[in-house]
């Protein structure tokens, strides 16, 4: 893409793609549309917090090519209050997962059509995947149960497993 810098990101799995915020739509369309690379299907839109690094969040896009059997890995790196624009043009299936992206770390995606939140209430405040978001939950440490079980006791499980599985 003629003007845009990417950066090849560190991975075990399948390439992983840096790209710059202003150039998403442009590089979403051509992995798409350009014949040789048909990544046609997009698996999963998430994100990272890595607080305190700035910028503090990665956009994290796996895209899949069916015909060439090929995955790849977007990231997008954005600080706090940038927007990120939606890819919902090109992967219709990109709209929840951007919603949950939002609702879960706040992020933004410009000119998402029914960007609000989906897995908490509408009146939540904060973003529960942040790693700053207050965590309020205060529960003993359940010491007293056992960390395992005997063998006598491992072998009454698998019989009452069996005896439930026969009477089904």
């Amino acid at each position: 893409m003629p003007g845009a810098s990417f950066e090849a990101g560190k991975s075990v799995d399948f390439t992983t793609i840096y790209v710059p915020a202003d150039r998403l739509v442009e590089t979403a369309r051509a992995l798409r549309d350009t014949p040789s690379l048909r990544f046609n299907v997009i698996i999963e839109v998430t994100a990272v917090d890595y607080l305190p690094r700035a910028p503090r969040f990665e956009v994290v896009y796996h895209l899949l090519s069916v015909p060439n059997r090929q995955r790849i890995r977007l990231k997008v790196r954005a600080a706090e209050g940038d927007l990120i624009p939606t890819i919902q043009e090109i992967w219709p299936g990109a709209g929840w997962p951007e919603r949950e992206v939002y609702d879960m770390f706040g992020i933004i995606f410009a000119n998402h059509p029914d960007l609000r939140r989906i897995l908490t209430p509408d009146d939540w405040e904060g973003h529960p995947a942040r790693k700053d978001y207050p965590v309020q939950i205060r529960k003993a440490v359940q010491t007293y149960e056992p960390l395992e079980v005997s063998e006598e006791e491992f072998t009454a499980n698998l019989e009452r497993d069996r005896v439930r599985r026969q009477v089904k």
